[in-house]
């Protein structure tokens, strides 16, 4: 939005959805990013994935009437994503998909459904690294419609990187281990959790473990009566708070997409609680390991950080900073063009 502000011809119309309604975890970030204030929310709040989906599609249905955009723009793998594709795919407007062609290759990831369907809908695909290319390639994207622009989400953690290095950790030892825990694979299933908290628990013998704890996995912790009582939870942090958490980690254990590319950009060693990535670039090179729910490997891997051989990565190409302007300069053009 903000690359996109002051270009010629150009008027931005922002729709929140709601799908993410927690005031800790929606309105804290539009504060936070300096994102303005949503022309329309649709106030769609939780619900099952067909629940959510639906009513996406059936609130915003009346906002593309009003407005007749000339192109909508949609982000990452939520439900949000997908719905907004599928209903302006049926409207005949045109659809442009930031963080296009990721793939982890497992169908039983929600997340994954929505990005298939989300790419093979939109006519604009804006994609952060070369694995994306060749995924759409693959699934007969034409290449015109392919744009390589780097990574948004690096965009705003450059931006912030600065404010977040000054928040005060104090009370936080010099090491420890930042986790974070939300997919239902990982939290949903007592006997996957309950082993997820056993390595952490070991972790925690080596050093403090501090756990920003998604509602949804809190509430699973109590609901199975797990132990968790040598971890240090704490309650989910707004982005500059845990963009700050995450650049004085000495390991970061996740199952989060996003975090993945953070450290990798941040070149702090992130071990990944999952059997894949749609982010594969971060496995091969940056900092990123998976350890799936190996606790043998975890243990292995912890041991390497707290040698000093933890692998080295680095940054991808195009991870700069800039590719809101080149997404904007994509755009712009096209809708000269329209």
């Amino acid at each position: 939005m903000s690359a996109l502000k002051g270009r010629p011809g150009v008027v931005q119309t922002l729709v929140h959805t709601g799908q993410h309604y927690d005031a800790s975890m929606s309105e804290v970030f539009f504060e936070q990013l300096g994102i303005p204030k949503p022309d329309l929310n649709l106030e769609v709040g939780s619900g099952t994935h067909a629940r959510q989906t639906a009513d996406i599609m059936t609130r915003l249905e009346p906002a593309i009437a009003t407005h007749q955009p000339g192109l909508v723009l949609v982000y990452g793998d939520v439900n949000s994503t997908v719905a907004a594709a599928l209903l302006c795919a049926k409207l005949g407007v045109r659809v442009g998909h930031v963080e296009a062609g990721l793939r982890s290759f497992d169908r039983s990831m929600p997340e994954e459904i929505n990005r298939l369907v989300t790419d093979q809908l939109s006519e604009l695909l804006f994609t952060p690294s070369e694995d994306g290319d060749e995924n759409l390639r693959r699934e007969g994207i034409a290449s015109e419609k392919i744009h390589r622009v780097g990574n948004v989400m690096i965009d705003s953690l450059v931006r912030l990187l600065p404010v977040a290095r000054q928040q005060s950790r104090n009370g936080f030892p010099d090491r420890y281990a930042l986790v974070t825990l939300h997919r239902p694979g990982n939290v949903d299933d007592a006997n996957t959790l309950r082993s997820i908290l056993q390595s952490l628990l070991e972790v925690s013998q080596e050093m403090e473990v501090v756990f920003p704890a998604h509602p949804r996995t809190r509430k699973r912790i109590a609901e199975f009566g797990l132990n968790a009582a040598q971890l240090r939870l704490i309650e989910p942090q707004p982005y500059v708070d845990f963009l700050g958490l995450l650049t004085g980690a000495t390991v970061v254990i996740t199952d989060s997409g996003g975090i993945q590319e953070e450290t990798t950009y941040l070149g702090v060693p992130c071990l990944t609680v999952r059997e894949n990535t749609e982010r594969p670039i971060t496995v091969s090179q940056g900092t990123n390991v998976l350890v799936g729910h190996d606790r043998d490997k975890l243990r292995t891997e912890i041991s390497k950080v707290l040698s000093g051989s933890a692998k080295k990565g680095a940054i991808p190409p195009l991870w700069d900073g800039k590719a809101g302007e080149r997404i904007a300069d994509v755009l712009t053009m096209q809708l000269q063009s329209a």
